[in-house]
């Protein structure tokens, strides 16, 4: 069974399979923060910076900033902008239906054709570009912990998930362009709808604590992306699609360690405390 398993996974594993989709398109470098990879390097070498050093010392003596208006603007925002990513995909598929393209589902196993002043592939980049912007303000999340004096919310798992979100997405569309993403970033984009829904609410104050019962589901939903995403890429290996195989195995290691990151978190957050709870009681 393992070498079945394997035959599939790992056939036609070559350095010219690895290489296969990957370029550079010249619309893309012109855009925003895609000419090189100074300018993300730089920003995320700033942001490490920030929240684990410079921000912390500097908050050391301050009182946490009250941020009540900001955070309630800036989620308001990141809610309307998931929705749009989410409809920036519809739009792609609603495109290539209109098409007879027959996107259910032929482009989930195989790339779509690489006409780059096509409508639909100029829909795919820029909907791939307003994606990696959005991992760019994220980091924010945590700039806002630090000036909050959230310390506690500072993890590594939080830290280490939005630094490697900003550069993954910058070097999938500078290099791959990848029809995976697609899915990957609609899934992602919806979770984004709701968590960020929750932040706002919870920003309105504490009369409003009573609307976000939810909460513990956030979690879950959150693991629950994670796995249906994992299977979505195994799925693309096992079935031997003509997707780019090594971004394939660069997401699965990803959200393989989200997932177990997650779990880590939602033990010790959730099981770990109800056993405590409970023995105390």
């Amino acid at each position: 069974m393992e070498k079945v398993a394997s035959r599939f996974l790992f056939s036609n594993f070559t350095y010219e399979n690895i290489l296969e989709g990957s370029t550079e398109v010249p619309l893309i470098n012109s855009w925003f923060l895609m000419s090189s990879i100074w300018p993300i390097s730089s920003i995320v070498a700033f942001y490490l910076y920030f929240v684990l050093k410079l921000g912390p010392q500097w908050m050391e003596n301050r009182k946490p900033i009250d941020l009540k208006y900001v955070l309630i603007l800036y989620n308001a925002i990141q809610v309307v902008y998931s929705i749009g990513l989410c409809w920036a995909v519809v739009k792609v598929v609603l495109e290539l239906e209109s098409r007879k393209s027959g996107m259910s589902w032929k482009y989930i196993c195989a790339p779509l054709p690489r006409h780059h002043d096509d409508d639909v592939m100029y829909l795919v980049y820029s909907s791939g570009w307003y994606y990696f912007f959005a991992k760019v303000v994220e980091l924010l999340d945590t700039v806002f912990f630090v000036l909050r004096k959230k310390n506690n919310q500072i993890t590594a798992l939080h830290v280490y998930h939005h630094s490697i979100m900003a550069f993954s997405t910058w070097g999938y569309l500078k290099y791959v362009q990848g029809e995976q993403g697609l899915f990957i970033g609609f899934m992602n984009s919806a979770v984004h709808v709701m968590m960020y829904f929750y932040y706002l609410v919870a920003a309105l104050g504490p009369q409003f604590q009573k609307y976000i019962w939810w909460k513990k589901y956030m979690t879950k939903i959150q693991l629950g992306q994670f796995i249906i995403m994992l299977i979505y890429l195994v799925g693309l290996l096992v079935f031997g699609c003509k997707q780019n195989r090594i971004l394939t195995y660069y997401m699965c290691f990803n959200v393989t360690a989200f997932l177990l990151l997650f779990l880590n978190f939602y033990r010790k957050a959730y099981i770990h405390n109800n056993q405590l709870k409970q023995k105390s009681s």
